[in-house]
């Protein structure tokens, strides 16, 4: 027994020391920890919990076996799992051990999460054992595995939309499939809280609807007379039934019936003088109605053909203008204005209503023959013709422009220029030369211009054998040139005539006019006539070739003008055309159309511009991409108004009577007209009145806008300025006019005269002018039978459309009782002139005759009056001593410029004294005349002659002969209805 039990407690022993090296054994850490490589996991934002799946759990071999647990022992930590890592930058996530026997464990969210940050995470992470022995020694990782975590998304934010507002523009009486689309946004970063499942009008009783996905479109046919604009209130749901934050508030205007056209246009624009360019379309649009344009055209034509010759033009004469482009030289004008020295145009048709642009009238009736020895050009030398012509349609016979034929018997014509068939053709046949051969002879042209009706300038340039023609600037080559044998000699002189061609009367024609020719003792007549307009009808004298002169012969004054903004000058295309009365845009942005249209403008540099409408019209077409859709765009119609300039008032002032010694208008040089004459212009405008100055004089009216009219003198040129006699016409024996020849030349001038007086032309200065008729001397050597001369002077500007007053002068002849010749100058007397407010002299009631009536005296009174001129022969001689000396003084003053002084020759005057006449009545007038101009001391001789007491007026220097001169010309009267020569 005792054995037995020995041999039990043996094997227990034995066991426990098995175990015990089995536990020994296990203490070393042979295996790693083992994960699943991949894990999923979910985390809804704002919670930290993270679901995995799989779940994390850490399995290692090195774990003891469960049923040891049943022993009494004390187990080591070996195959324990005491923690994981995770790998990864910034990762928002832990992973905490739960169980380290089990290896279980969790990952959690470090902070709060936000899903519209960052929807998922990806990181790695490892798990790690507890090793061995106490200090963990020889632990053990396991290999790294994925985690991929979705944030689950919470329905947080509301929709919000895009815009603030929404506007948009239907027309009426159409419904639309969609006028507009709202949108909203959501925060939310799941598709099932950031999508707008819902948008709804809030707005009741609105002929709208809105669909999911925010297009809004009319229900019905809107009209624009019920209501021109909705406002609607539109908010949006998302999926998770929130609704917006804030509504949003919709705009729908309604508009007419859409018509593409111009919009934004004034049709009236008014245009005032002298203000440079203004613009025709500041604010011009072009409404294409949405339809798709590719391309657009606009032409823009103004309209002057009603405006002198087809536009505003410069209305000097024709030859005026020819100066002014510098074609000057031997220019001859055929078609003057009618004038004292010109007068052949008198009685031909004009027309004016043009602001004196003188255009005549042919109406197939009349023709004018122009005065011989007008045009001398030889038709061997290069010749120009120039004229502005307006014709139409008409007959099939020839019109005649200007024709040279004989003056009688054999009715060649020389030269003409005449229309057939709307043909220009000119006729230049040769004189009579050694060679009888064929030579050019006729020139056709066949142009559009010559009839359709519309105002054309002409240029022909004659250089044998060649002729070529300048129309509106452009040239043309004839289209068929015919021969013909030189003219046969003959003296035969010719005739020019303008409108028809002068021919003897050798038949029956119909088209021709029986005018009687003294010169030939026969009749004649006029064939060939024209119908239409002719105006500035030139010969000049060498080829006019150069094309700027050409140019600026028929250049407008006024048209239209357009500067491109940079922006557009390369997107748009402008074409204009000669005279700027027309131009072509052409383009395919509609915006950068639209502000080239806006950039055209109209210019008239006219100083005085033709007043009335300018119509304009705007023709536009547009091409689409689907041709037959494409809009039509009608024209656009509206009017320039250039409102009447502020004419200016030419006024012309100085000395307008005043007398001369016959010996003065007897010398070489004459007596000069106009010495101190002034050429003023002046405007008036009215202006506002101030009101702050009436209110500080205390005025009491009513504060009502009151306009007051001020004068302003501006400057500006004339173009003629012509001298005539009023009374009897010049008698070119013994008296003429006459100007300095060289004085005009430097200005470039010209001057013509008559018996009727003198005309000087040419499109200058007023100071100029002024200069040049200072310089107008009246001369006659025959002055026994003239006692004054009137003359009247008028200026002119744009030929004739500016008139100033009429400035009439009277010049007085003093006579001497019998001619003398002075030795010195003591023996001139003064000049005395009148200023211009006095037309008589008084001479204290002594009478002078009338230069045109005839002296009759009665036989006693005669004898009396030889008596009395008797007792005063005395008094006169010494009188004439006594103001010889005061004479020579009054001489040097007047050598020095001063003509404001009447000079009154009574050197060697012979006095009437009418007996009857009483005593008391010449004494009462001489103290009249001391009281005024006190002058005189005490001299009150009853006797002394009014020339004696002028003489010791002068003598004594009792005042300045300025103030004398001024006394004596508002006393002096002249009564010279018995003074005897």
């Amino acid at each position: 027994m005792r054995f037995r039990g020995n041999k039990q407690f043996a094997s227990a022993v034995g066991l426990v020391l098995g175990l015990l090296c089995a536990v020994e054994a296990a203490k070393v850490n042979k295996h790693k920890p083992w994960i699943e490589t991949t894990y999923h996991g979910i985390v809804t934002e704002n919670d930290d919990k993270v679901l995995l799946d799989p779940p994390l759990i850490a399995l290692d071999k090195d774990a003891p076996l469960r049923y040891a647990e049943s022993f009494e022992v004390t187990l080591t930590e070996e195959g324990e799992i005491c923690g994981f890592r995770i790998h990864g930058q910034n990762v928002p996530f832990e992973a905490v051990v739960l169980d380290k026997s089990t290896g279980e464990g969790v990952i959690r969210a470090k902070d709060k999460l936000d899903c519209e940050l960052q929807k998922e995470h990806t990181f790695t992470i490892q798990a790690y054992d507890c090793g061995e022995g106490p200090d963990g020694a020889n632990m053990k990782k396991s290999h790294k595995a994925t985690v991929h975590i979705q944030v689950n998304d919470i329905n947080e934010y509301s929709p919000v939309f895009k815009e603030k507002s929404y506007k948009a523009t239907v027309i009426e009486g159409k419904k639309y499939d969609s006028i507009l689309k709202v949108e909203a946004v959501d925060a939310d970063c799941s598709f099932q809280f950031s999508q707008i499942c819902n948008y709804e009008i809030v707005t009741p009783d609105v002929p709208f609807t809105i669909d999911k996905d925010g297009f809004i479109k009319n229900t019905e046919k809107l009209s624009y007379g019920k209501e021109r604009m909705y406002k609607l209130t539109v908010t949006a749901y998302d999926c998770g039934k929130n609704r917006a934050s804030e509504d949003v508030l919709v705009k729908i205007s309604v508009k007419p019936t859409c018509k593409p056209s111009w919009q934004g246009f004034n049709k009236r624009i008014e245009y005032e003088p002298g203000t440079g360019s203004l613009a025709l379309f500041p604010s011009m649009h072009l409404e294409t109605c949405d339809e798709p344009i590719t391309s657009i055209r606009a032409s823009i034509e103004l309209e002057t053909n009603h405006i002198g010759k087809g536009c505003d033009r410069d209305t000097y004469s024709e030859k005026s203008l020819h100066k002014l482009c510098g074609a000057s030289s031997g220019t001859v004008e055929l078609l003057p204005a009618p004038s004292s020295s010109a007068n052949w145009t008198v009685g031909l048709p004009t027309d004016n209503g043009h602001d004196s642009d003188q255009v005549f009238e042919f109406n197939g009736t009349q023709a004018i023959k122009v005065p011989n020895g007008m045009v001398s050009t030889s038709l061997k030398d290069p010749f120009t013709i120039s004229v502005w012509m307006r014709h139409g349609p008409g007959a099939h016979e020839k019109e005649t422009i200007l024709c040279n034929s004989d003056k009688t018997e054999m009715n060649r014509h020389h030269y003409s220029l005449y229309v057939h068939n709307c043909r220009l053709i000119f006729l230049l046949r040769q004189e009579p030369s050694e060679a009888e051969n064929y030579k050019p002879a006729e020139f056709h042209w066949k142009l559009d211009q010559v009839c359709d009706k519309e105002w054309h300038h002409y240029v022909l340039n004659v250089e044998f054998p060649t002729v070529s023609v300048f129309v509106d600037g452009t040239t043309f080559e004839p289209f068929l040139v015919t021969e013909d044998y030189p003219l046969h000699a003959s003296k035969i002189e010719t005739q020019l005539t303008i409108g028809a061609c002068w021919q003897e009367n050798s038949g029956h024609d119909n088209d021709t006019e029986t005018v009687s020719e003294p010169s030939s003792g026969g009749n004649a007549r006029m064939a060939q006539f024209f119908r239409g307009n002719l105006a500035g009808l030139i010969i000049r004298t060498g080829k006019l070739e150069n094309k700027k002169v050409i140019d600026c012969l028929y250049t407008c004054k006024e048209g239209l003008d357009v500067q491109l903004p940079e922006e557009v000058a390369s997107a748009i295309k402008v074409e204009f055309n000669p005279n700027q009365s027309s131009l072509t845009v052409e383009g395919d942005d509609i915006d950068a159309f639209d502000k080239v249209m806006q950039h055209i403008s109209y210019l008239n540099s006219r100083q005085f511009p033709t007043p009335g409408i300018r119509h304009l019209r705007i023709s536009t077409t547009v091409k689409c991409f689907n041709e037959e859709s494409c809009v039509t765009v009608p024209d656009a119609e509206g009017y320039v108004m250039v409102l009447q300039p502020e004419e200016p008032k030419i006024s012309l002032s100085g000395i307008d009577h005043f007398a001369r010694s016959a010996a003065e208008f007897e010398s070489q040089e004459g007596v000069t007209l106009f010495p101190e004459l002034r050429i003023v212009s002046t405007i008036t405008r009215e202006v506002e009145a101030d009101t702050e100055s009436e209110a500080a004089e205390g005025a009491d009216d009513d504060p009502t806008v009151q306009e007051t009219v001020v004068s302003e003198e501006i400057m500006h040129n004339l173009d003629t300025c012509e001298v005539t006699v009023v009374g009897d016409e010049l008698d070119g024996e013994h008296e003429s006019l006459e100007v300095d020849m060289s004085q005009l030349q430097q200005r470039s001038l010209e001057m013509s005269s008559s018996n009727v007086g003198l005309v000087i032309t040419g499109v200058n200065t007023m100071a100029n002018y002024e200069q040049v008729l200072h310089l107008i001397r009246y001369k006659n050597w025959h002055t026994e039978a003239l006692f004054d001369r009137k003359f009247k002077l008028v200026c002119s500007e744009l030929n004739g459309r500016y008139i100033s007053n009429d400035f009439k002068v009277e010049v007085n002849v003093i006579h001497t009782a019998s001619p003398m010749e002075h030795g010195n100058n003591a023996m001139v007397q003064p000049n005395f002139i009148n200023p211009v407010h006095h037309a008589s002299v008084d001479l204290s009631g002594h009478n002078l005759v009338n230069a045109h009536q005839a002296s009759v005296v009665p036989s006693a009174a005669t004898i009396v009056i030889v008596v009395c001129v008797s007792f005063l022969v005395f008094m006169i001689i010494l009188g004439v001593f006594r103001i010889r000396a005061a004479h020579q003084r009054t001489m040097r003053d007047q050598e020095n410029g001063k003509e404001n002084e009447m000079d009154w020759d009574d050197s060697a005057l012979t006095i009437t004294v009418n007996p009857m006449e009483t005593y008391e009545d010449q004494h009462s007038s001489e103290e009249e005349e001391e009281e005024e101009e006190e002058s005189e001391d005490g001299e009150e001789e009853d006797d002394i002659t009014s020339a004696e007491s002028e003489s010791s007026e002068d003598e004594e220097g009792g005042e300045p002969e300025d103030q004398q001169g001024a006394s004596r010309q508002q006393q002096l009267e002249w009564d010279d209805s018995t003074l005897t020569y």
